[in-house]
């Protein structure tokens, strides 16, 4: 009965989508192509499995809800829960504190793909990609809040042998899973006060990047990029990775830029800088967050923010140019149902881009006819994007509606339960 239903507006969607020129099977397959990156973090709060166990360098998790998983295949099989009910082609994101150590004695900045090789051979199995990214906090060669902007030589060292390392690790996966592994470079080096010298600490990190980046790597396999932050728990005067840093580095050194939706001012938007930042470079990232206050790291809602920042990408075709990522962790609820939460509005937000009238819009705007633009805008948001959501759900066999939390609280009840 519920399919019948779902087909049935599906035909009438269907119709309604071609009277303002919208070919809606076509935005179907083009959203369903496009990768979504999903972090594995939000399943273990980002503690890791490299034996540090305390989660430090300006960001935090709040919440105590059962199930967290505390080893790496308790992680893998929360992945493949969430997996069952996400539609779209899905990538995993992990932190190098994901690694595997076995009965070896290795530091990070010795690691290697060995201790990635278990996620390789399931990644290999679920036909998953993976991305990556170094882990510059929750270690006790952390100089304060700093790493590779410190003032000490050997844990500047320490954390440039760690990115190095981490950019083999990231070629590998791309090479062995055919498919190109982001890696993302985070620091968290930062003043809780207001520094007596900002500028010191920002070359350092200069000379700490550069001497990372500075063998050549295959773009087939691999893609680097620098993430920004406005400031971190416990560095909120000054953070040495800022926007301009991080923007000029990456422009300068030809790396991708992270625009992370969490990491700005509360007034700002990354849906605004995306097609700024292309005029100057290939590609970027995105990391899909959400902010409340002092906090960057919210379960990904679909907000109208979520909305702008897909229909810059797909109005302006940047598909190609851009790489989707999550990045977000909440340990108050349920974090399997965080993961389905965000990554379903995410390709929620992807398929309500492709299906609006832009062509007409625009138009109407080159016309100068900015009566009509705005009335398009606002018809376009009662346009019956739920009816080919729902349609487009059971064609990629994955839970209509809300029936994907059935599954979850099974789980809850069966699995992570057990681990409380």
């Amino acid at each position: 009965m519920i399919d019948r239903s779902v087909r049935n507006g599906y035909n009438y969607a269907k119709e309604v989508y071609a009277g303002v020129g919208v070919d809606v099977d076509a935005a179907m397959q083009k959203i369903h192509r496009i990768p979504v990156s999903m972090h594995s973090w939000q399943g273990d709060d980002l503690i890791g499995f490299d034996g540090i166990g305390e989660l430090t360098g300006g960001i935090a998790s709040t919440g105590n809800y059962m199930g967290r998983a505390t080893t790496a295949p308790e992680l893998r099989g929360d992945v493949e829960e969430a997996l069952r009910l996400i539609p779209g082609k899905v990538k995993l994101n992990l932190h190098a504190s994901h690694a595997e150590m076995g009965s070896e004695k290795v530091d990070r900045d010795t690691y290697s793909v060995a201790q990635y090789q278990n996620w390789l051979d399931w990644s290999a199995e679920n036909k998953l990609g993976l991305d990556f990214n170094p882990t510059f906090f929750s270690h006790p060669r952390m100089d304060g809040d700093f790493s590779l902007a410190s003032a000490d030589p050997g844990v500047r060292r320490f954390w440039i042998e760690h990115g190095k390392r981490c950019r083999e690790i990231g070629q590998e996966f791309g090479k062995r899973l055919g498919q190109v592994c982001v890696v993302n470079y985070w620091m968290p080096d930062g003043y809780k006060d207001i520094p007596a010298d900002t500028r010191t600490l920002r070359e350092r990190m200069v000379e700490s990047l550069d001497e990372i980046f500075a063998d050549k790597l295959n773009p087939s396999y691999i893609q680097e990029s620098v993430e920004s932050k406005l400031f971190g728990l416990g560095v909120e005067s000054y953070t040495v990775a800022s926007h301009e840093f991080s923007l000029g580095y990456a422009i300068t050194r030809g790396k991708l830029y992270c625009l992370d939706a969490g990491h700005f001012h509360p007034t700002e938007k990354i849906s605004d800088k995306i097609s700024a930042v292309l005029l100057y470079m290939d590609k970027v990232l995105l990391h899909l967050s959400r902010g409340v206050r002092w906090d960057s790291d919210h379960v990904v809602i679909w907000d109208d923010e979520l909305q702008r920042i897909m229909d810059e990408v797909i109005h302006n075709g940047y598909e190609d140019r851009v790489f989707i990522g999550q990045d977000y962790f909440d340990a108050s609820i349920n974090r399997i149902a965080c993961w389905v939460i965000a990554m379903r509005n995410t390709r929620k937000a992807l398929l309500k881009a492709a299906l609006a009238p832009i062509a007409k819009i625009r138009q109407a705007e080159l016309d100068g006819d900015y009566t009509s633009r705005l009335a398009l805008l606002e018809e376009t948001k009662t346009l019956p994007f739920t009816a080919v959501w729902d349609y487009y759900c059971l064609q990629s066999e994955k839970p209509v509606g809300a029936r994907w939390l059935e599954e979850v609280k099974r789980y809850e009840r069966e699995v992570l339960s057990t681990r409380c």
